[in-house]
């Protein structure tokens, strides 16, 4: 069987999100190659940082940059490739594919929040996601609450569709590095992911403006990239006169998030939606208790290894940042839970699931 891989989301320099996800299934598959499955990985540009090639795992530079997916990457695979199945790991399949094609759905944001997406951002979210549904012979969601929402936004037959959960993986690479703040060390809040107004920020920021009444000693940082309308949760750390507390980072490296997430006093994921939450899993593995939105597919994952707030009351995330403060044996028991609870997420057994579905759609 050879398999074909659209691996551009793993091609770049610095990887979050559905970047991790891709690369990872690239490096499963990788390790996985032989004879019986040999998998061409298609790139609009050369191999950055990705899994070595072996006899049985090759990339394939398709040049072309404007409707990739759509025009020149097709026109590939039906001259000169001859695979059995293509996979694409985000969305997106080969406008005209000539094989039979598998592809994974992380979340459907885009149909609840569309006003946080560029107009031709959704545009092509909307109308590429819509072809790839219909068109793949199998889908893959990331969880439980993804399936339903495709269900329910394409009305498509639930059988067709199959939960594989995201795996996790953070371990440090060399020494760990120390985040330097430009303040005296203080214990602090950490957040991490994009900003953008989905991740629901500024309710975050608005409890930790109660919450800082009450223990001034407190900071929160903000670990994530710049995302869509990122200025608004910028001027409301303003209009809370909070500069001089709430410090954002931009994108940091690995070791510098495990060294956040080990001296952190909690995570706070405050998101209205979220197709996994990868978040919630590296805190656990490094011993920081979460408090989390109940919102989408966050419950689904945390479980009870975390407490939950309403995402639209920062009254009640406040109520929760104290019980924490308060009551050292409710974080050593979300500590200890969290621990347990990562044990039911790899990236090797997410990687064997889609590989053994993808080998069954063919």
């Amino acid at each position: 069987m050879i398999i074909g891989v659209d691996g551009n989301e793993a091609n770049v320099k610095n990887k979050v999100g559905v970047s991790v996800y891709a690369y990872n299934l690239l490096r499963y598959f990788s390790k996985k190659s032989c004879k019986d499955f040999q998998f061409i990985v298609y790139l609009k540009h050369h191999p950055l940082n990705l899994p070595e090639e072996t006899p049985y795992f090759k990339y394939q530079v398709v040049p072309g940059n404007f409707l990739w997916s759509q025009i020149f990457l097709p026109i590939r695979l039906y001259r000169y490739e001859k695979i059995d199945i293509f996979f694409s790991p985000a969305h997106y399949l080969p406008r005209f594919c000539p094989v039979p094609s598998v592809v994974t759905i992380h979340d459907l944001s885009f149909h609840y929040f569309p006003n946080d997406f560029l107009k031709k951002d959704l545009y092509q979210l909307k109308n590429w996601t819509a072809y790839s549904l219909n068109k793949a012979v199998k889908i893959i969601a990331v969880s439980k609450t993804t399936k339903k929402d495709i269900i329910k936004q394409y009305n498509l037959p639930e059988e067709k569709i199959s939960v594989v959960y995201n795996g996790f993986e953070k371990k440090p690479l060399g020494k760990i590095e120390k985040f330097k703040l430009d303040v005296e060390d203080k214990p602090y809040i950490l957040y991490v992911g994009t900003i953008q107004p989905r991740k629901n920020i500024e309710v975050l920021l608005d409890a930790f403006s109660k919450f800082k009444q009450l223990y001034p000693g407190f900071q929160l940082i903000i670990a994530g990239k710049k995302g869509w309308l990122y200025e608004d949760t910028f001027q409301k750390t303003v209009d809370l006169g909070l500069e001089d507390d709430v410090f954002f980072t931009d994108f940091i490296t690995d070791n510098q998030l495990i060294f956040l997430y080990k001296n952190a006093f909690c995570l706070v994921l405050p998101s209205f939606y979220e197709g996994f939450g990868i978040p919630v899993l590296e805190a656990m593995n490094f011993g920081c208790p979460v408090i989390s939105s109940f919102a989408s597919s966050l419950p689904e994952v945390g479980q009870d290894a975390c407490l939950y707030f309403d995402p639209n009351n920062s009254y009640d995330l406040v109520e929760k940042l104290k019980l924490i403060k308060e009551d050292k044996k409710v974080a050593l028991e979300l500590i200890n839970k969290g621990k347990k609870r990562i044990k039911d997420f790899s990236w090797e057994k997410c990687g064997e699931q889609t590989l053994k579905i993808i080998s069954e759609a063919l």
